[in-house]
């Protein structure tokens, strides 16, 4: 079972997503913050599984509240499910270490499949917000194609997925995922999304 900690500051917004939440058969939600404060110590008293955390919250921004969790339990991850999909933010997010940044248009499948994701210890980026990372100046010396492939990484696809979304052949999508691996100098895809942190 996994146990899930709902952080936003819209009280009709928090209902909606425990409710949709509680009717999953392997998640359940432990508690819900209005704001940062709250977060951070209700984090603490319940120690969830994961923190769905918004970043527009009162006292506490969410970046922060994020920041002190990761700190105080590393063993919390934190997905980021939020409105603000500018670039700064995501990398800001990553770098305080949330393991995952959605937006709140994503559809219930995705959020799920996210929760799921970080849970067992994966990391995860929404479409909207992966596009934008594919949009920066590649880092570690990652082609354009490179960076493609590790945004749809970030989105949890298999080899075989990529190569249809980007309609390349399978070997073509083995090698691109090998280069970046060897250019971001870590072992495994899972290593290689968290590494998307120092791609600004």
């Amino acid at each position: 079972m996994i146990r899930v900690l709902v952080v936003d500051d819209h009280p009709l917004f928090r209902t909606g997503l425990t409710g949709l939440l509680e009717t999953v058969p392997d998640i359940t939600v432990v508690g819900q913050a209005g704001d940062g404060e709250a977060a951070v110590a209700r984090t603490l008293e319940l120690r969830p599984d994961v923190v769905l955390m918004d970043l527009n919250l009162p006292r506490t921004p969410g970046l922060e509240a994020t920041r002190r969790i990761v700190t105080a339990a590393p063993d919390v991850a934190v997905l980021v499910l939020t409105m603000v999909a500018d670039d700064n933010s995501v990398v800001a997010a990553l770098r305080v270490g949330a393991r995952g940044y959605l937006l709140k248009e994503a559809g219930q499948d995705e959020v799920l499949a996210a929760i799921r994701t970080v849970a067992a210890g994966g990391a995860v980026v929404g479409p909207g917000v992966a596009a934008t990372l594919v949009d920066r100046p590649a880092g570690h010396g990652l082609t354009r194609r490179e960076s493609e492939v590790l945004a749809l990484l970030a989105q949890g696809m298999s080899n075989p997925e990529i190569a249809r979304d980007l309609d390349l052949s399978l070997k073509t999508v083995q090698n691109h995922v090998s280069n970046v691996l060897t250019k971001l100098q870590v072992r495994d895809r899972t290593q290689a999304v968290l590494r998307v942190r120092g791609l600004d």
